[in-house]
């Protein structure tokens, strides 16, 4: 009679589903607190999504801008004299830039220091709100880009007449909501009509809080001398820096060093840049949440082996090897991290869509940064749970079995 051999047991090896039924024990049986340690994690996805979603959308807004306002707008203003008082530009200056080969359109501003803005004649003669008058060129609208949101712009007639154009925060800080032959303001201590109210000029903000009268009108009404201080020029998109370089010496060919030449556009990639910056700091404020909310997720799973500590023997007197418990516990944490990494790319994707919609801003929430917060949370669960999985696993099953 042959002598049988000895049955060797092999555990069943654990299917991914069957990982994941497991690994999902102990949410279901303790959903309050796994909703509470998946929040933690959520929080601080959600910052970074949001942070970098809100930054995204910002640049896209610039982008938008800067594609509508163009790129290729410069500006020449007079600079500091040679001891130190402030120069001044010729009155030839608008007219010599515009002969400029690729300089498509040019417009001036000359500031009236003496003229005093104010909506009524009680007011005091102190109480100006910083605004201020200037006179223009008719170009001044095609050339910055400006846009009449009441009233018409100035024309050939209404610039020889006692007629204002106002900027936007200029109308605003005066109570004026529209323009009509009826609503009048006190500039340099005559009555002018408003013909014109404008929207806000981005690449122009000093037109914003600024009373813009004709040439002419300002030269028979406001004493002014005829020496612009801003010239603005649209030129070619191919050569801008070209123009942007020989400007100082055709505005003041006598004096090209008191001539101060930039372009509208860079302050507002400054102005992004600055934000970029702060940004960074958000990021890392958001860093700080997901360390902390990991932390939690670790936490948890501690606890979670110490009071399940008779089912870790259980199964493991049932056949259950190290390297099942481990991958239980393992999947469990990363379960629970990938709860929270989902519903923080939902809550921060929708932070940034409702900040972007009160902004009138397009919502941008960059693929990278969603996938990189679903990575992230799943590595912080790893992090998280490697610990407690190994701590599990190595519990002996009489050990486990004999805690009450």
């Amino acid at each position: 009679m042959s002598e049988r051999k000895p049955v060797r047991l092999v555990p069943a090896r654990m299917r991914p589903r069957d990982v994941v039924r497991v690994g999902g024990v102990g949410l279901r049986t303790r959903p309050l607190r796994a909703v509470l340690s998946a929040l933690g994690i959520a929080i601080g996805i959600a910052a970074m999504v949001s942070v970098v979603g809100i930054s995204a959308s910002s640049r896209a807004e610039l982008d938008r801008t800067l594609a509508e306002l163009g790129t290729n707008l410069l500006t020449v203003a007079p600079g500091s004299g040679l001891f130190g008082g402030d120069a001044q530009l010729p009155t030839e200056s608008t007219a010599m830039i515009g002969r400029i080969g690729p300089v498509r359109t040019v417009a001036a501003t000359g500031l009236l220091s003496e003229a005093r803005v104010y909506r009524s004649d009680q007011i005091a003669r102190g109480e100006t709100g910083g605004i201020a008058a200037r006179a223009v060129s008719l170009e001044l609208r095609d050339t910055v880009g400006l846009e009449v949101v009441s009233g018409t712009w100035l024309n050939a007639a209404t610039a020889r007449y006692p007629a204002v154009v106002l900027g936007a925060t200029t109308a605003r800080r005066l109570g004026i909501g529209a323009a009509g032959p009826d609503v009048q303001v006190q500039l340099g201590g005559r009555w002018f009509t408003v013909v014109g109210i404008l929207a806000p000029a981005p690449l122009a903000p000093e037109l914003d809080l600024s009373a813009l009268v004709g040439w002419d009108a300002a030269t028979s009404y406001l004493s002014f001398d005829g020496h612009p201080t801003t010239v603005y020029a649209r030129t070619a998109d191919t050569a801008v820096e070209a123009v942007r370089s020989v400007l100082g010496a055709t505005a003041n060919p006598e004096a090209p060093n008191e001539v101060k030449v930039s372009r509208p556009s860079d302050a507002l990639a400054a102005k992004q840049a600055t934000d970029e910056a702060f940004t960074g700091l958000l990021l890392g404020l958001g860093a700080v949440a997901l360390l902390v909310g990991g932390v939690g997720v670790a936490n948890t799973m501690v606890i979670s082996v110490l009071e399940r500590r008779p089912e870790i023997g259980l199964r493991r007197s049932l056949g259950a090897t190290r390297g099942q418990v481990r991958t239980q516990f393992l999947a469990e944490s990363l379960l629970l991290s990938a709860l929270g990494g989902l519903g923080g790319v939902l809550l921060g994707s929708g932070v940034t869509g409702g900040y972007a919609l009160s902004q009138s801003w397009p919502t941008v929430v960059p693929p990278w940064a969603v996938g990189g917060g679903v990575g992230a949370t799943l590595l912080i669960g790893a992090l998280a749970g490697l610990y407690p999985a190994i701590r599990a696993a190595r519990l002996a099953p009489t050990e486990a079995l004999a805690t009450p």
